[in-house]
């Protein structure tokens, strides 16, 4: 076997089961809908040019680019969950931008939502670096694949 495909199959296989389908549709859908917001100013969202303005005004720039990468990351890793495809890498992008969401924008206002705090991204983070460890469960394309 070769050593491209050893790590496809390392990346894909689960032996998760219910659970983790469970974890990976809702969790997708509020990923994908977030990135869909920074994307493509959907769902009352700014799109990539309001979402760059502010990523800028709070030090993260280029903003443009900066709301591109973690609009791309949530759309199209939030769609990856909810398919089970590719799941680990996604939930590792995913947990990725949540760090950076927690401690660029939320930490310094507390645990609470009600103050702009980081309860929601801690939520998402927890949930993204759950199915890393576990992969995508039954029901996903992940599974399919590491089995052919």
């Amino acid at each position: 076997m070769s050593k491209a495909k050893q790590l496809f199959q390392q990346i894909t296989q689960t032996n998760a089961g219910w659970d983790a389908l469970a974890l990976r549709v809702p969790v997708g859908i509020i990923f994908a809908a977030h990135g869909a917001q920074k994307l493509f100013g959907w769902f009352g969202g700014y799109g990539l040019e309001g979402t760059g303005a502010w990523m800028d005004s709070i030090g993260l720039s280029p903003g443009v680019l900066m709301a591109f990468l973690a609009g791309a990351a949530e759309f199209f890793g939030g769609l990856a969950l909810i398919l089970g495809l590719l799941t680990r890498p996604a939930a590792a992008a995913l947990a990725f931008a949540m760090l950076i969401a927690i401690f660029s924008v939320h930490f310094e206002n507390g645990l609470f939502m009600s103050n702009n705090g980081y309860e929601f991204g801690l939520a998402l983070l927890a949930a993204s670096v759950s199915l890393l460890f576990s992969g995508a469960g039954k029901i996903s394309l992940d599974r399919w694949l590491s089995r052919k």
